[in-house]
């Protein structure tokens, strides 16, 4: 088990703005930073990280936590594989699983990440020290890659005999059972045992954005043989390829500097280009692009050049990627390099200031890339295939979310066609909506289709909610300001605030069903001289993480720039007793306001003396209400004893606590 204190110097150690932004593009704002949320869909930044509290809010969807939060979120994994993981992270060490139970309870995530990482180390020493990795090492510096690049990206060997991973890991204690579930091995078809899935293969390990092996990908270094040139890892519990892209764990950063991806296909392309400068460049990993890789390079930049080979292949998986591209919203621009060239071998000969030359003066829209290609081929000229390609780009702009950028790819269309079309952009306009039209119709024939299966699949003919491409974004629960202010001040300033507030509210006054339970949590842990601060919640159960985003984060606040600029100080509790009070006062009235409502309807429904004992307790309500009204914040709550006694200690109390917080 992980104790306390080791949680606590994870928490401490781990920097929540460095954590978030390997999955999500972060800028500064205030003393916080911004972003696309990623778990939910939308396109004006709501996700909020804020370093000094060390959790994140997005004002979207709901979702909040902290790091700990965040990393069993986008990981999939547990509370324990999060603690670990940002351990390994930031290297704290933690306590040895030494005995027989232990290594039985841990998760098969752990497990599989486990057997993977030690795949990763003995191949790159096979690479470097066996004598049958010869020909791997000699093809390899063939390829111009030195000791650092081969370092940087693990490149390894693995042996050509059917059971050298499946020897070494029994030597280490691992068991067969993780090289299975990491599809290391396999089991064989002749005998009872296993045989190794990767044999006498060049290894390229493929990493979590995180920096983890997830996976491998075998490259056969002859190329007489009649076999795949390329063996992959199969889906396992760590690795989906569909959801990874090769090479973004080394390339994030420098997609967020450039704010551009450059796409290319192949492994052996993006660690050319790494080692001649070009830093922002990724691989689809052995697969055609899918709608959720383009959602992960999205979270650092929004603009992707994308290059593919001139053969029919490539050109085809192009236009499919940019399809895909286009449809999430990214902004495609598509580079074409000289025939017989691709990027690892354009890099090697003409280096990389010459490749980023090339792309900035040949690096087209998807408009004008499609356009000039049809140029070049004749296609333009005959009236027939003209009109396809038109209709081809109508198509890729019809899939563009935004209608803004879909008018103005419509009108660059035209400007590009005009020539040879001689007519206006209203024709443009008419056909591109037949093409929303008929994209409409065919997103609600997938959606019943695939409510069909599901329905299909779980046995229920009733009616399902329509299917969506991310997670359900949840209904937002719309909770009273003044409520989440005194729990804000309750967390904030120790025991002379629950003293205050205690004495004066009670849980009932509450309307928030959370909230009264967070109140009630605070009071019943005030009475027992027990921790009662940010970080005991955060380390809580549910609803306590969510609810303190909520109540620590707001939407719009004065930013520390504007604060400068205009010479105002802003200091939201100057008196954090004469905050208390005016969130206190709203908190009763509403209180006697429920109240009256439901005796209202009480009224109606009772005769008798019943009825006349209803309507006193009314007439009380109505006074309360009354009295709250006309008094101020002031008058309604006297201050606590301290200030009564001494009026300046408010201010000693007040800046003891700041420098305390600092």
């Amino acid at each position: 088990m992980i104790g306390d204190d080791k949680k606590e110097e994870i928490r401490d150690t781990a920097d929540i703005v460095e954590v978030v932004g390997d999955y999500v593009k972060l800028k500064k704002s205030g003393s916080g930073f911004v972003g696309l949320c990623p778990f939910h869909d939308e396109k004006t930044p709501s996700f909020h990280v804020t370093p000094r509290l060390a959790i994140y809010k997005c004002f979207g969807c709901g979702e909040s936590g902290d790091v700990f939060n965040f990393v069993m979120e986008m990981e999939g994994v547990s509370f324990p594989e999060s603690l670990r993981s940002l351990a390994d992270r930031y290297g704290i060490v933690l306590p040895e699983e030494d005995n027989e139970e232990q290594q039985q309870d841990t998760s098969l995530r752990e497990g599989v990440h486990h057997v993977l990482k030690f795949a990763g180390l003995y191949y790159y020493r096979q690479l470097l020290e066996s004598d049958d990795a010869e020909k791997a090492r000699k093809y390899l510096k063939d390829r111009g890659y030195d000791r650092k690049i081969i370092q940087k990206f693990g490149l390894g060997y693995s042996p050509a005999t059917g059971d050298a991973i499946l020897k070494a890991a029994e030597k280490e204690g691992i068991s067969e059972k993780y090289l299975v579930e990491s599809d290391l091995v396999k089991p064989s078809q002749r005998s009872d045992g296993y045989y190794d899935t990767f044999r006498d293969r060049l290894m390229f390990p493929i990493f979590s954005t995180a920096g983890k092996v997830i996976a491998f990908a075998g490259r056969i270094l002859n190329n007489n043989k009649k076999t795949a040139k390329y063996v992959n890892s199969a889906q396992t519990e760590v690795y989906n390829k569909s959801e990874v892209v090769y090479g973004l764990n080394f390339a994030k950063n420098e997609i967020r500097k450039a704010e551009e991806v450059i796409l290319v296909e192949g492994y052996t392309d993006v660690i050319s280009m790494y080692q001649n400068g070009i830093k922002n460049v990724v691989a689809s990993s052995g697969t055609s692009l899918t709608s959720k890789q383009i959602n992960l390079l999205q979270r650092y930049g929004n603009r992707i050049v994308m290059i593919y080979d001139s053969d029919a292949a490539g050109q085809t998986a192009m236009e499919r990627g940019m399809n895909i591209a286009l449809e999430e919203g990214m902004e495609v621009y598509l580079l074409e390099l000289p025939d017989g060239e691709d990027p690892d071998s354009f890099v090697k000969q003409f280096g990389g200031d010459s490749f980023l030359e090339l792309k900035e003066k040949q690096a087209e829209d998807f408009v004008t890339f499609t356009i000039h290609k049809a140029e070049n081929r004749g296609r333009m000229e005959k009236p027939g295939e003209r009109a396809a390609v038109i209709n081809q780009v109508l198509e890729s702009i019809a899939r563009m979310p935004d209608e803004i950028q879909r008018q103005v790819y419509v009108q660059h269309l035209h400007q590009k066609t005009q020539q040879y079309r001689k007519g206006s952009d209203r024709e443009l306009f008419q056909q591109m909506e037949k093409y929303l039209a008929e994209k409409k119709r065919f997103d609600r024939r997938a959606q019943r289709r695939e409510q069909s299966s599901m329905r299909h699949q779980e046995g229920d003919p009733g009616p399902q909610e329509p299917m969506q491409k991310k997670k359900e974004q949840p209904r937002l629960v719309k909770r009273p300001r003044y409520e989440m202010e005194i729990i804000r001040l309750l967390l904030t300033y120790g025991e002379k605030m629950q003293k205050f507030i205690g004495h004066n509210v009670s849980e009932d006054h509450f309307e928030d069903e959370e909230l009264k339970e967070f109140y009630s949590d605070i009071m019943k842990r005030h009475v027992d001289d027990k921790e009662i601060s940010v970080q005991h919640y955060s380390n809580r159960e549910k609803p306590y993480p969510s609810l303190l985003g909520d109540i620590l984060l707001e939407r719009h606040s004065v930013s520390e720039k504007h604060a400068k600029a205009t010479g105002n100080d802003h200091r939201k509790d100057r008196n954090p007793y004469k905050t208390a009070k005016s969130s206190m006062k709203p908190l009763q009235k509403n209180f006697y306001e429920r109240k009256r409502k439901e005796l209202t309807e009480e009224i109606k429904s009772t005769t008798g003396e019943d009825r006349q004992t209803l309507v006193k307790l009314m007439t009380k309500i109505q006074k309360e209400i009354s009295q709250i009204e006309k008094m101020s914040a002031e008058e309604l709550f006297d201050d606590p004893d301290f200030i009564k006694k001494d009026p300046e200690a408010i201010h000693r109390e007040f800046q003891y606590n700041m420098k305390k917080k600092d």
